[in-house]
């Protein structure tokens, strides 16, 4: 009985995210793992350094959908230049009434915590990744 317990003990610390490198430990639940899944519980810690990029966004905004897999692109090209974020609106309305957001897609740009532009409406790649170019 106690071998099964152990096998399956160390079988589920299989699954467990281990950050070992001192790395924000708030990116889950993206298809390609590039994006952090912000909420109200974690949002100023992750804006708090760097250059943070943010898609306020709601499941059921076309554009936002439209949006979605540019902002993946972003961060898997921009690589450590900025982190990239999604908060989704509808389930953390703390963050979102702070940040006066009334439309969607609302992007934001931070940088140690302040924001430093904001784009509102769908917007092109470029467009976000030159502002970012231009924050560094």
């Amino acid at each position: 009985m106690k071998i099964i317990t152990i096998l399956s003990l160390l079988v589920c610390s299989l699954f467990l995210p281990v950050n070992m490198s001192g790395q924000r430990s708030v990116k889950s639940q993206n298809s390609k793992d590039n994006v952090y899944i912000l909420t109200d519980q974690n949002f100023a810690k992750t804006i708090k350094s760097g250059i943070v990029l943010v898609d306020f966004y709601a499941t059921w905004c076309g554009p936002c959908k439209i949006f979605a897999p540019r902002l993946e692109e972003i961060a898997l090209e921009m690589g450590n230049k900025v982190v990239a974020g999604k908060l989704d609106t509808d389930r953390s309305k703390v963050t979102s009434v702070k940040y006066n957001i009334r439309y969607l897609p609302t992007i934001i740009l931070f940088k140690n915590g302040i924001e430093v532009q904001r784009f509102i409406g769908l917007q092109e790649k470029e467009t976000i990744v030159n502002a970012i170019n231009l924050l560094q």
